[in-house]
């Protein structure tokens, strides 16, 4: 498996993400991942939609709450023809409780946990901690990534609008 050693930084300090890059323009990878009730879920269960992938560490933590909390928002503008997921490594059972209490119902929140293959495929899986790098990825409906945001330091947010508009241009 490849290693990208200092692709992304926490408090500055510099990390490793296994996995191959993706780019614009290549079919995005499957990947399974757990819902909250413990049933897998594919990318390839998504097609024909839009699909804004947004890995994040944790959403225990203050910038991923906030960052569902905005992209649950702008879900519910979308209609039926884009499909935001979250994918972190928390456990499914911690992810329905944050749903829960955030009142998450626009995206869907998934568990990479079990066997890190989005982390892997996408090329997000931080060596050193186990968790995810905040990244967005957007699949348009054959299933090819339209764009990525690899964001450098974890600790910040991504840069919503680009994303959104990405998403925007292709329905």
């Amino acid at each position: 498996m490849s290693e990208r050693k200092g692709a992304v930084t926490f408090k500055g300090n510099p990390l490793t993400l296994l996995g191959q890059q993706v780019e614009v323009g290549q079919k995005a990878p499957d990947f399974t991942a757990l819902a909250n009730d413990l049933t897998e879920v594919k990318l390839a269960d998504l097609r024909d939609k839009v699909v804004i992938i947004c890995s994040v560490p944790s959403l225990d933590t203050s910038v991923c709450d906030t960052e569902t909390r905005k992209f649950n928002e702008k879900a519910s503008e979308f209609g039926d023809d884009i499909a935001v997921v979250f994918v972190s490594m928390d456990l499914p059972f911690a992810q329905g409780r944050f749903c829960t209490a955030a009142g998450i119902e626009n995206v869907k929140i998934v568990s990479d946990h079990r066997d890190a293959s989005f982390g892997q495929n996408y090329g997000v899986l931080i060596k050193e901690l186990r968790l995810l790098a905040r990244a967005v990825f957007i699949v348009d409906k054959p299933g090819i990534i339209r764009y990525t945001q690899l964001v450098k330091e974890m600790s910040d947010e991504p840069d919503y609008d680009a994303a959104l508009d990405a998403a925007g241009e292709l329905l």
